[in-house]
């Protein structure tokens, strides 16, 4: 695949710095991305090499932009079968089992959501990154539901600044030990790394950790659990999980935050990405995605429901 090539001639009436110019020329790449490209000399003004991102122009320059072909990942397609909630040219929209690693790290180089999405589309490689491509978001191995990739490099920048900019709404179910000490409540509660345990997460105090925010509602009582909507205002790494057990009232099946000995017969933690509200690239409104809860959870709540 050869580079693409763009050219442009500035015609503004004041003088403009280049890579806010490449901003409105390019709208589909990020301005982090078009200044990297200006600093790896793949860009000219008036047929020289850019100076730098903040150079100048005048009326009448010539800009001529060279943006090479996505870099090729190392990462492999596999034929994983994949539930699909929707998709465009845009982006994907994936309700994840649980089990399943979303992208390749240590332990985990095959069988993830980036083989199986790959497998699935292969002109996703490289797309933000050629480490996790298409990603936006991410969920825990053991929690199922709602994940958005992205399809190309336009529709990447938007989704991050949808998340960045805190405009997408994600609704999550979780089934709790215990209740929390309010029906309905705000936890503002920093999450940084477990000191003691560099693989944790842990709730830390204010300006060793990253702001962390959630806000939840009681669907459901029973004798001994509580089932909780969750509105996860930040995303953190297991955010929610050490906000419940900061509430006192834990993920049933949480092994790592949770109980020692579990309360119900349950083989993972009963935390799902149950709805998605998001604006898509060139729509006005935004969009609402669900996805019920998996088989193994629904059994757990019957039984719950049952026995309480």
């Amino acid at each position: 695949m050869s580079d693409r090539v763009e050219k442009f001639r500035y015609s503004g009436e004041k003088a403009e710095r280049l890579d806010k110019f490449l901003v409105t020329c390019l709208p589909e790449f990020s301005r982090a991305r078009l200044q990297g490209l200006i600093e790896a000399g793949l860009v000219l003004v008036s047929g020289l090499p850019a100076r730098k991102s903040g150079q100048m122009l005048d009326v009448g320059f010539e800009v001529e932009v060279r943006i090479p072909p996505p870099v090729p990942s190392g990462l492999t397609g596999e034929d994983i079968p994949l539930d699909i909630i929707f998709e465009n040219d845009d982006l994907i929209v994936i309700n994840k089992p649980a089990g399943m690693v979303v992208h390749p790290a240590a332990g985990h180089a095959s069988g993830t959501l980036v083989n199986a999405v790959l497998g699935y589309d292969p002109e996703m490689e490289g797309i933000g990154g050629e480490e996790r491509p298409g990603l936006v978001h991410r969920l825990d191995k053991e929690t199922s539901g709602l994940i958005v990739l992205a399809k190309n490099e336009r529709a990447h920048n938007w989704l991050q600044d949808q998340f960045r900019l805190r405009k997408v709404e994600k609704t999550y179910l979780a089934l709790v030990d215990g209740k929390p000490p309010t029906p309905t409540g705000r936890v503002e509660a920093p999450v940084g790394r477990d000191p003691s345990h560099r693989k944790k997460m842990a709730i830390v105090s204010a300006g060793k950790g990253r702001e962390a925010v959630s806000e939840y509602k009681t669907l459901e009582v029973f004798k001994d659990h509580t089932l909780l909507e969750f509105h996860p205002q930040t995303g953190r790494t297991h955010q929610i999980r050490l906000h419940c057990a900061f509430l006192g009232c834990p993920v049933v099946g949480d092994s790592v935050y949770g109980k020692r000995n579990f309360t119900v017969d349950i083989n993972r933690h009963f935390l799902h990405a149950f709805r998605l509200k998001i604006l898509l690239p060139n729509e006005e409104q935004p969009r609402t995605f669900e996805a019920d809860l998996p088989d193994e959870l629904k059994i757990v709540l019957g039984k719950v429901k049952r026995y309480e």
